[in-house]
Formats: C-alpha cells, structure tokens, sequence
C-alpha cells in the first residue's frame, strides 16, 4: 500500500480527533486607521481591534439588554455610587506573538496602564497618542474619575467625582479595551511606543498576524482564550470597498461573511439557496453633520433651510431601498428616551428660501458636501446620496461641490473640522442614549473631535451632563427630551436614517449574531464545510 494511501486510511480511522478548524473570512468595507483602539472612534477600527483582539473589564449584552462580566468577573458600587470595584479574573492570558512574550497573567497593572494613559496628562504613554483620546475626552473621563487603584492584584478600584449613571456601560465600549503594561514597557525601553498601534497585544479570542492596507487583515485563533478557542482559524478580514464585489465574493466561497450590503444585495441573498440574511433593528443613526463653526453654516436659519430643502423621502427609497426609516433626531427609535412627539423638518423649499433672506443670504452661498467612495450600513451609496442633497439644494440656491475622501482620510480631517457638510454616522454601543450626547453633542467632543457639528452650547451641555448624574430614568429621559428639542431647533444635523442591521453569510456559517450595535463577535462561529 503507498504512503499516500495509508496517510488517508490513518486520517480516516482517526475522523475528527485529526479534523482542522475552519477558516473564516470576512468581507469588510474598509481598512482600520489603527489597531490602538483608543486613539480612534470609527466603528471599522473598532471591529477591527477591539471586537476581535481584545477585551473590556465587562461586556454589553444587546440580546440581554445588560452589563455582564468580561475580564472582570464581578463587581460592586457603593451606596453612594462613587466607588466601583472590579475583581479580576485569575489565569488570563496575553497574546504570545513573534513581537511579544508575556510573562505573566493579566493583572490589575494592566488595567491601570490602560486607563491612567488615557487619563494623566503626566503619564509617559499620554501624548505618544498622535491622535488623542477621542472616546475618553468626549466622555470627560479625566473630569469624572477621580481616582483608579489596585488594592490587590486581581482588584481594581475607580473613584469617581460624582455619580454616573453611564459609566459601567462605558466601559464596554471598544476604547476600554485592556492592554498589557508588560508589552508597553517593553516598547516604551525599546524607543517604539508606535508599535502598539500597529503590532496589537490584547487577551481576545483572536491573536494579530499580520495587516496589508485595503486588502487584508490576518488574524489565528488564540488557543488560551479564557473563554475557550474559537472554532475558525484563521480569521481573515477581506477588505472590500465595493458591496456588489463581497456578493461575488460570498458566492464564490471567498468570504464566508459579508458586512455592509447593499439594500439590493440583502434582496438578491435572500433568494439565493446557499446564503442567508441575519437582521436586527440597528442601534444607529446617519445624518449629514452640518459644521457649525464654518460661515454661514454658523446661522440656525441657514441650518433649518438645509433641512427644509432636502426631500428626504426620495432620499430613503433611493439609496436605503426600504431598509431604513426616517430620523428625526439624534436617536434612534429604540431607544428608552426617544421623543417620538418631536416633528421632523417637511421639505419646503419656499420655506427655505426665505430663511436664507432672513439670514442675509438671498441669492444663496456656495459650500462643500464630504462622503466616503465606499458604501457602509449607514451610508450604502455614497455618490447617490451625496447627488441628491447637492440637486436639492441646488434648488434653493445653494450651491454645493461635491468631495469624495478616502474613509481614513475623511475621519481625520472630520474631527479637525475642516468639514462643511458631512455624511457621516453614529452607532451607539451600549443602548444608552446618552452614547449619542455625549460623544456628538457636548463641549468636550468638539476638542476630542467626535461632535461634527461642531457645536458647543452651555445650555445642553449642562442638559447632557445632569442626565448622567441621576439613575432615574424618568428624569434623565425628560433632560434628554430637552435636548433632543434644542438639537433639532438648532439643526445641527440633517437626521437621515435608522437603518435595519444585515449581513450576508454562507449558508454553512453557524453562530453569528448581528450587533445593534455594529460590533462584531467571530468567537462563537462555525463553519460546517
């Protein structure tokens, strides 16, 4: 018998005691700007770092509506709920890479390197982020935590300044991700601190291999997971820019996922045997964030006469396809604080017209419109969608160039303000409303750069900073209400959508849950080819 035929007999006998795990790859819209995820805000950074390589001291269950416990396995508050403390979990592991060899188990050094770097000015870590903080200052954590320590080794303590109706949810959010100090020393010694954003170290379920700007990521399964080796490896994300493309993709067996489709390739899935759709309501908002540091974006009336102009049900049927519903506001639909009673802004384009007048602009203004080349959830046909609005106001006298600007490049020079007009989108990550206030409405995150209207009032700042002082919701819902009516009397957005979350899969792809949130979860996927 030859060698090749006893291989296969050997194989057969010993079935699946010799059976490989799965790849699985991904078909994605876009490159991350990094892998230090606190440095950024993008949805696709965090996917592509926090949701894959790392974990956070507790985790936001969508499915469950609640907290529950991650790298932390339990806590506790105290009465007066300025004292959270947070066991840890013993015996986890950091990533082993060609880069880095742990020699010891996560500890709580880990957790404060994480978050004072973050925190302190002083730290040596703090300003070798060139791109700051963005979640952190939004959130105003150097205000609100007042003190973090470690009474034990497994023990980590937060003292805050005042009580925080939102801070345990934040921190599940992608910025809270636990990196180790151990690998941060070793690089900070070698002179190579920029090497944490582009050779990850985290304790998730999968380990970072290697990264090719706008083609691939390459990720293998972590075998000391705590919480027990993914069943894929390797896990590949496919970077894609084009939906119609991860189609191809999907079908030919090339990706066994893809994000972000189109509204007319949730369609053509649907009525392909081999594939499926997984849907869920979106916790997410698209809207064209109006600049208001920029004349005359600076005036409420020419702001109002945007809205007023833009026919935003042809808008919808166009580029969403009937897989969104309107927006009003900053919130979606689903969330516990929404005032559905708040009116939308009709297309009136007379009504337009004369607010331009009462604005001292009767012959209209020329401005800029800013999008991406590459369609996304919140956006799925950039250049359409970006035709329409410039038609519209067209009509009213505005006269608008259109800049199409490659993702990376858009969302640095958004959060610089250099923006105009800007489609853009928001994707809470914990359900609480205050996920949308924070980051794109207060005075803080016009610094850190995640409020693209640029707005900074001292009326709804203190609306959105009392509604986190109090855990009753009843209050809270009824400042957030406020806020929600001067955000739409002020127009600081054109509200567009709330879309319905899908993605594609292969028909053989078990165990994948679409996020509300966008977030993205492979460690409990199969793939039974």
């Amino acid at each position: 018998m030859r060698p090749a035929v006893l291989s296969l007999l050997f194989a057969t006998l010993l079935g699946p005691t010799l059976a490989q795990a799965a790849a699985l790859s991904v078909c994605t819209e876009a490159s991350p700007e990094g892998f230090d995820v606190v440095q950024y805000n993008s949805l696709t950074t965090t996917n592509a770092s926090a949701d894959v390589l790392m974990n956070r001291l507790v985790e936001f269950d969508a499915a469950a509506g609640k907290v529950v416990p991650s790298l932390a396995q339990s806590w506790t508050v105290s009465d007066d709920g300025l004292v959270y403390t947070f066991t840890l979990r013993s015996e986890v592991k950091f990533h082993t890479t060609p880069y880095f060899k742990p020699s010891r188990t996560l500890n709580a050094d880990d957790v404060l390197f994480s978050f004072q770097r973050m925190l302190y000015p002083a730290h040596s870590w703090h300003k070798i982020a060139q791109s700051g903080f963005p979640h952190a200052q939004s959130l105003q954590l150097p205000e609100l935590i007042k003190q973090i320590d470690a009474p034990d080794a497994l023990s980590v303590r937060f003292t805050l300044s005042h009580p925080d109706a939102t801070f345990l949810a934040t921190l599940s959010m992608g910025f809270a991700s636990i990196y180790p100090a151990e690998y941060a020393d070793q690089l900070l010694k070698a002179g190579t601190p920029e090497k944490l954003n582009s050779q990850p170290v985290g304790t998730g379920p999968f380990v970072f291999n290697r990264f090719q700007k706008d083609a691939a990521i390459r990720y293998r399964a972590n075998p000391d997971y705590f919480n027990g080796k993914p069943a894929v490896d390797p896990l590949i994300f496919a970077i894609t820019p084009d939906a119609n493309v991860r189609l191809q993709k999907l079908r030919r067996n090339e990706c066994q996922i893809a994000l972000s489709p189109k509204p007319l390739d949730i369609a053509a899935a649907s009525e392909d045997s081999s594939l499926k759709v997984e849907k869920t309501e979106a916790f997410m908002t698209a809207f064209l964030a109006i600049n208001t540091q920029h004349a005359p974006l600076d005036k409420p009336e020419v702001r109002q006469a945007i809205n007023l102009a833009f026919d935003k049900d042809s808008y919808l049927k166009a580029v969403f396809e009937g897989t969104a519903v309107a927006a009003n506001g900053p919130f979606p639909p689903n969330t516990w604080s929404y005032d559905k009673s708040l009116p939308g802004y009709p297309n009136d384009q007379n009504k337009a017209r004369e607010l331009l007048k009462k604005a001292g602009l009767p012959d209209g203004f020329s401005t800029t419109i800013w999008t991406r080349p590459s369609g996304s959830l919140l956006n799925p046909n950039p250049s359409l969608g970006a035709q329409l609005l410039q038609a519209d106001l067209a009509k009213v006298g505005i006269k608008a160039d259109i800049r199409v600007i490659e993702w990376g490049e858009l969302i640095r020079r958004a959060k610089a303000g250099e923006h105009d007009l800007l489609f853009m989108g928001w994707a809470g990550d914990n359900g609480d409303p205050d996920n949308f206030l924070s980051p794109q409405f207060s005075c803080a995150a016009v610094t850190s750069g995640t409020n693209f209207a640029r707005y900074c009032d001292p009326r709804l700042d203190q609306l959105i900073s009392a509604g986190k002082t109090t855990a009753d919701q009843s209050v809270r819902s009824r400042l957030y209400q406020q806020a929600q009516a001067q955000i739409q009397q002020q127009a600081l957005w054109l509200p567009l959508a709330h879309p319905t979350a899908a993605v594609l899969l292969r028909g053989d792809v078990e165990g994948y849950r679409v996020n509300p949130f966008g977030r993205q979860d492979f460690s409990a996927v199969k793939v039974t080819r």
